[in-house]
């Protein structure tokens, strides 16, 4: 009966075996979760911490655009047998930038007039003139109303209507 004794010593070891193994690969897999958990929790740490600035970005709320329309544009072109026909709304941050506009608006409509009626039709054609067009619209109206005075702050101007015949 000696036989018997020495397969439960080979079982024996073939247990311990995959024990080994087993605690190998959980500590693997233990560390691995670790480094993960770590790393997203440094990640969202980052994120939600972020510079001074940026926090100081996200606690002033965004500034609401005010939206002055002026009157109907209407002028003849360049070429003399076509006209303009456009409505203009300037966006300004500010409510002293739009009653500064308003108590000047003949001056800012004499500047427009003069510098819509110099332009060619063909200037006026693709969306990349009207861009353009629109810049330049934003420089004359930013140009100061009084000899020593500040310059005006449009932050953007913006066609309503838009007509060549």
């Amino acid at each position: 009966m000696a036989k018997p004794a020495e397969p439960v010593e080979i079982d024996e070891a073939a247990d311990v075996a995959p024990a080994k193994k087993s605690k190998k690969k959980l500590f693997v897999i233990l560390g691995a979760l670790v480094l993960l958990l770590g790393g997203g929790g440094a990640a969202a740490w980052f994120f939600t911490q972020g510079s001074d600035s940026h926090k100081e970005a996200q606690a002033e709320p965004p500034k609401v655009p005010i939206f002055l329309p002026l009157e109907t544009f209407t002028v003849n072109l360049q070429d003399g047998e076509q006209y303009l026909q456009t409505d203009i709304t300037l966006q300004v941050f500010e409510q002293t930038q739009a009653d500064a506009i308003k108590l000047h608006m003949p001056r800012v409509r004499s500047r427009l007039l003069a510098l819509l009626s110099s332009k060619h039709a063909d200037e006026l054609a693709t969306s990349e003139d009207k861009k353009k067009l629109a810049q330049e619209i934003k420089a004359q109206i930013n140009l100061p109303f009084d000899p020593k005075g500040k310059p005006q702050q449009v932050d953007d101007v913006l066609f309503t209507s838009f007509v060549i015949q």
